[in-house]
């Protein structure tokens, strides 16, 4: 059977619902936070030079930028054509042929594929202070820019790690001045930069939107991300939690005639997004119940407010039947519970070996999403409860 006819059999067999295989990709920088509910023995699943895996990615088609040791397709999602994975092909193949069937005539007309994706971010230590590139700088580099939101899942933190706390742009006090001075420290000494700037102690339930062009430092907590098809960063704190890391942080998304340009690697910030003195009024998200909520599911938008990504909580309660109606393709992840899902077996993850099948991941098409999609919560004690990513087309984010 060609490619071609595996993935529409596929699709119709999935009543327009495509079941998706566990992508797990490994960074060299920071600690795993071992959140991911991967084997013990399988964090260095790809060997130590590679690093040790801390995220899991979601309904990808793009690649993960993880240097020349990784394989072109890291970071890719693939469907599985069969109950077992064995038989797979990449989502990105999927979005390719189905077009407008899949993800709907708006993004695809827009777009020409799927424009995002999501990912568990999981790391033990906290990140560095970066910010990620606009669409006017990353063009300059053959990119795109990436907003990005965040969601703090209660299921996937059994613990909070070393340091809980995100940082957010720069205290408004804070002049320009005062960061082109660490900045230019950068290959001296500890440039201590999140003293110019301001942190929230993370509250699980809870997220926030990061635009581009906003600087921030991530926190020691697994969090869902869902974000645009691109990572382009310019990293601003050169040690973090004993780590160092070298100039090429900073400049590696600027053109090859401005790296030592101190003037254009400050431009890449929004300045006025960095400093703004009601920061947590305008970016900060906590969950918003939907109103057809009711005594069987919940829905909580956890993701709004942003020209580009939108993301929802759903709740099932145990032993309820419901149909869950959606205005757009959506991606998901199920981190509690098991079930049925449309035509599928659906159970969380506990505990995956590297490269096994899951019941987790699914992927639901503009038509399953508008016609509904049955779930069934098969316990008579656990709610099931699903992560869901949409792009900007949903009509009713708030």
């Amino acid at each position: 059977m060609s490619n071609h006819s595996i993935i529409q059999e596929t699709y119709d067999r999935g009543q327009g619902i495509l079941r998706l295989k566990p992508v797990f990709v490994p960074r060299r920088f920071a600690q795993a936070g071992r959140r991911l509910r991967l084997h013990p023995d399988d964090y260095y699943a790809l060997g130590t030079e590679r690093g040790s895996i801390k995220e899991r990615w979601f309904s990808s088609v793009i690649p993960a930028m993880n240097g020349p040791l990784a394989p072109s397709d890291e970071g890719m999602s693939y469907v599985a054509a069969d109950e077992d994975g064995s038989v797979v092909f990449l989502f990105k193949d999927a979005v390719e042929q189905l077009g407008s069937l899949l993800i709907g005539e708006t993004l695809y007309e827009r777009y020409g594929t799927w424009p995002m994706y999501a990912k568990f971010f999981d790391y033990e230590t906290p990140l560095f202070h970066h910010l990620h590139l606009d669409d006017a700088a990353a063009s300059l580099v053959g990119r795109i820019g990436k907003p990005e939101a965040y969601y703090f899942p209660p299921q996937l933190n059994n613990h909070l790690g070393v340091f809980p706390v995100t940082y957010f742009g720069y205290d408004p006090d804070t002049t320009l001045d005062e960061v082109r001075e660490r900045l230019l420290k950068y290959e001296e000494a500890d440039n201590r930069i999140t003293e110019l700037s301001r942190a929230y102690r993370i509250q699980l339930g809870t997220g926030w939107y990061t635009p581009p062009g906003v600087v921030h430092a991530p926190g020691s907590v697994l969090t869902y991300e869902p974000q645009w098809n691109s990572d382009v960063n310019s990293v601003h704190e050169n040690i973090v939690s004993g780590e160092t890391y070298p100039y090429e942080f900073l400049t590696e998304n600027c053109p090859k005639d401005r790296k030592r340009d101190i003037e254009y690697i400050l431009s890449l910030m929004d300045w006025e997004k960095n400093t703004d003195p009601h920061y947590k009024r305008h970016y900060y998200r906590p969950p918003l119940l939907c109103g057809h909520s009711d005594e069987r599911h919940a829905e909580k938008w956890v993701t709004y407010g942003n020209p580009y990504i939108g993301a929802k909580e759903l709740t099932v309660n145990p032993g309820q039947s419901v149909i869950v109606r959606d205005s757009a393709a959506y991606g998901t992840v199920l981190v509690q519970g098991h079930g049925r899902f449309g035509p599928h077996q659906a159970e969380a993850a506990n505990m995956l070996r590297f490269g096994q099948m899951s019941g987790d991941e699914f992927f639901v098409s503009e038509t399953a999403a508008r016609e509904g999609v049955r779930i069934v919560n098969d316990s008579k004690w656990e709610p099931m409860v699903f992560l869901k990513h949409f792009g900007p087309n949903h009509p009713e984010m708030p």
